[in-house]
């Protein structure tokens, strides 16, 4: 699970990436790109670092930051969304995969915070 779960994440930060070059050059879109960039990326490194996390309240720390980081990106695939800055088909997978990973996270947490 955790090998898989490292390939998805990391597979997310690309798929935010690419959707970032699809994004119009002007204030607004390089302002998101910035962002969607910094916390899709901060998703998988942040994951892997779950990964080796030394004691469990380090891991629910580390998988906290993971959960805000994959929410901040969904909200940045949505407002880019909203400001119609990219067509809701381009991104409608990775707006589900936020969630879905959202989800995971979220229930890993609450695992081990039991």
């Amino acid at each position: 699970m955790k090998d898989a779960l490292k390939k998805r994440t990391k597979l997310f930060a690309h798929n935010c990436i690419k959707i970032t070059q699809l994004l119009p050059n002007n204030y607004l879109a390089n302002h998101i790109k910035g962002q969607l960039i910094r916390c899709s990326t901060s998703v998988a490194a942040n994951y892997r670092a779950t990964c080796i996390a030394q004691s469990k309240p380090s891991f629910i720390a580390k998988i906290s930051i993971v959960i805000e980081e994959v929410d901040e990106s969904n909200f940045w695939l949505e407002f880019a969304l909203d400001e119609k800055l990219i067509h809701e088909d381009k991104i409608n997978y990775l707006l589900k995969e936020s969630q879905e990973l959202t989800a995971i996270f979220m229930a890993s947490r609450k695992t081990a915070s039991r």
